[in-house]
């Protein structure tokens, strides 16, 4: 059984030059997307993704969609705006630079960002762009989301769900709900 690892475990592990990738805002900017942070609003009035800059707290806390107009400055401090992109939410990890897991994330409620129904793992492959592989070439861990080919974050860990599990699957139970399996016994973990 491997370790129950989150990003906040990790922070010390992390070489110095390679602590920008913790930054969504930074990751997103330097993957070319159109995004800004607080006090910089976009050009087009429209529908965003805010999210906090760095949240090692995980499961996309705080992150939300808003509808911005562009003369007016609502983003929170710490926080920045990005495009909205379109497609599957994957997670990949890579042990030493290379792909050892690929999972897709399904939710009930799109607008509910911190929660998902089901991961399931899938044999997707993803190439990272250079700068994140060779970010990867030299950590032991290291994960990337993505929406559609798209990363949205990257962290130093792996996924310790599926690493501590042989399953196919994994459905999330939250506090507030039972679910029931087909024989009748709760399934799922139990998360926050």
């Amino acid at each position: 059984m491997m370790e129950l690892i989150g990003d906040s475990d990790t922070l010390d592990k992390i070489k110095p030059a390679d602590l920008w990738v913790l930054d969504k805002f930074i990751l997103s900017k330097r993957l070319g997307y159109r995004c800004g942070p607080a006090g910089v609003m976009p050009e087009v009035s429209g529908r965003y993704i805010v999210r906090p800059c760095v949240n090692l707290r995980m499961m996309s806390r705080g992150a939300r969609f808003w509808q911005l107009e562009s003369d007016q400055d609502s983003i929170p401090d710490g926080y920045f705006w990005c495009e909205i992109f379109q497609g599957r939410h994957r997670s990949f990890d890579f042990h030493h630079g290379r792909q050892c897991l690929a999972v897709e994330g399904f939710r009930n409620d799109a607008d509910r960002l911190d929660r998902f129904s089901q991961w399931s793992k899938i044999t997707d492959v993803f190439v990272l762009p250079d700068l994140l592989q060779q970010v990867a070439d030299r950590h032991e861990w290291f994960n990337v989301e993505t929406i559609g080919d798209n990363i949205i974050e990257a962290h130093f860990r792996y996924n310790d769900d599926f690493a501590n599990h042989n399953s196919e699957t994994i459905i999330p139970v939250w506090k507030e709900q039972f679910y029931h399996s087909p024989a009748g016994d709760r399934l799922g973990f139990l998360l926050k």
